[in-house]
């Protein structure tokens, strides 16, 4: 049967795992809006999805705001149609050790990650519900096992399972699914900016996070937007309240 083309919201789409699935997506027929904080940062995205024949939206927004998520929603149903697609990947760093993390980098962390997806999810939900069908992506992490350094981080990822896990029994009834991708170490500009801030070349990272993963690879954002697709197609209808760990194998 051939694909039903729906319009998918990727936030933190600008670069990185988010730009990837934006582009997996709009190449598996979908009209996307490229949702980042700054518009022209999502407009790269955009414009390089409408290059490949894609229809793509690129849109401004705090997630962490209630205001601003509920305006970029109605811009997206307004220029590109109901939402059915929502993939919450939009996050932040902002690492240290417990003693030396401050409160407003645990709230700005918590608030971009996890008061972000709420607000995204409530937003888009009732164009889900009205439809009968939809699918809500988050992004987890293997940090949500616990990681040094990352307290903030590990409790949003953390969090997000816990919040897709509500939202898969809250909306299944509606047709709307809810499952969590959780990536193992990915090359982005994020884990450079890691590698940076604690000196080590990023070569140098790179091939120790490869020795430390049993395919012996570090992941690729488009690893990860394959994952993102498959709980986004119409194959995953009954598949919803999962994490799913793109890892490249368990650690030891």
């Amino acid at each position: 049967m051939p694909m039903t083309s729906r319009t998918a919201i990727v936030t933190g789409a600008a670069r990185g795992i988010g730009a990837a699935t934006a582009r997996r997506l709009a190449a598996d027929g979908h009209a996307v809006a490229v949702v980042d904080l700054d518009e022209a940062d999502a407009r790269s995205t955009a414009d390089a999805i409408e290059a490949a024949g894609g229809r793509a939206l690129a849109v401004g927004a705090d997630v962490a705001d209630e205001t601003a998520v509920a305006r970029a929603v109605e811009r997206v149903a307004a220029e590109l149609g109901p939402p059915a697609i929502l993939v919450n990947n939009a996050g932040i760093l902002r690492d240290n050790l417990l003693f030396k993390m401050s409160a407003d980098d645990w709230d700005a962390v918590l608030g971009v990650h996890l008061r972000g997806a709420f607000l995204m999810s409530r937003a888009v939900q009732s164009h889900m519900v009205e439809a009968g069908w939809g699918r809500i992506v988050n992004l987890s992490s293997t940090s949500a096992l616990g990681n040094r350094g990352q307290a903030n981080y590990a409790a949003a990822k953390a969090g997000m399972q816990g919040l897709t896990k509500t939202l898969a029994l809250e909306l299944g009834k509606f047709g709307v699914t809810a499952n969590a991708v959780a990536p193992g170490f990915v090359q982005t500009e994020m884990t450079k900016a890691t590698a940076e801030r604690i000196g080590v070349p990023f070569d140098d990272f790179l091939a120790h996070a490869a020795k430390e993963t049993p395919v012996g690879r570090v992941g690729q954002p488009e690893d990860i937007a394959a994952a993102v697709a498959y709980f986004c197609s119409e194959d995953a209808g009954f598949v919803s309240g999962q994490v799913l760990y793109v890892a490249g194998g368990p650690r030891a």
